[in-house]
Formats: structure tokens, sequence, C-alpha cells
């Protein structure tokens, strides 16, 4: 009949540790492992998004905390003690108490073997900039493959022209 529904599903907010204030060493770890530990029954077979928000401001962006914070969808959220510093909207440098929600795809076969589109794209292979003779450009050789976390950056290949009887004017840079 009808293919399953292989959208993720919200849960509910889930707390399953709270940060020791008085231990450095400790912190708030809202992560898949203490959850599934919490709760055996617990099952997310894939996480596709998660949120994440202090159980005291429930309306404030983690980012606007200012405490350092992870939030991925490959580990849930950690918080640890040793790096908060006091300051911001709180004034003690312990974390808070965290709560995260995910956005779990279902346990069926068929939604788990449906491939996600990338969200990464591949760089150019080259791009080819033509200097004149006339001109001296220095430019760094590269010594590996070029950065994926920018991706504003496009890598260039400096080909020099082939030969001296170039028709280019001098003086001139031809892109």
């Amino acid at each position: 009949c009808c293919p399953p529904d292989c959208s993720c599903q919200w849960t509910d907010w889930i707390d399953v540790s709270y940060p020791d204030g008085s231990d450095r060493n400790s912190g708030d770890y809202e992560t898949f492992e203490n959850i599934v530990k919490n709760d055996p029954s617990w099952v997310c077979a894939k996480v596709e998004d998660i949120s994440c928000r202090a159980e005291k401001f429930p309306d404030v962006a983690i980012e606007d905390l200012g405490q350092k914070v992870e939030c991925s969808i490959d580990r849930g959220l950690i918080c640890n003690n040793s790096d908060q510093r006091p300051g911001g909207m709180i004034q003690m440098p312990v974390c808070l108490n965290y709560e995260i929600s995910v956005c779990c795809v279902p346990d069926l076969p068929e939604c788990l073997s449906v491939p996600t589109p990338s969200t990464t794209t591949a760089p150019p292979s080259s791009t080819t900039l033509s200097l004149p003779t006339s001109t001296t450009v220095s430019m760094p050789t590269p010594s590996g493959p070029p950065s994926s976390t920018t991706s504003t950056t496009t890598p260039r290949t400096t080909t020099p022209p082939t030969s001296t009887t170039s028709s280019s004017t001098p003086g001139t840079t031809t892109t």
C-alpha cells in the first residue's frame, strides 16, 4: 500500500544528568550513551537533528548564555564545569542544567536504508590563472589538499604561459 513515514520525530525534552557545582571535573552530560544507561528502552536509530536548551532559560539560545557547550547530533550535549568562566548571564563557573530534544528517524529498515543527501560540496578540481610573462607573482605552494572547513575559498592552480610569444599586452593581467 503505502511506504512508511520516515520523517524524523522529535522527542520530549530529555534531562538525565545534573551538574555538580562543587566538582570542577563534573558537568552536564545529556549524551546518547547516558540516555540509554538511564532508560535502556530508549531507541533512536538515527539522530537527524538536535535542540539543546538550559532548563532555567528555555527561551534563550545556548550561544547567548556565555557557556562553552557541545550540542551535536553525534554525541548529544556535553558541558564541562572546567570549561566555564564566570561572567555574562551566569556568574558561577559551573554548567547550567541542560536538556535536549532529538529528531529521530523511525527504527524501520526501509527508513534507515534511504541515503541522505550530503551537505558538503566538492571544490572545483582546478581553476587556471594565466599571467603575462612580464609580471612577477609570488604565490605560496599548497602543502596539502585544500581545507574543507572554509566554503568561500576556491583553490587555484597557477599555470605560467607556455611560450614567450604571448599575445597578451605587457602589464595587463588576464584572469
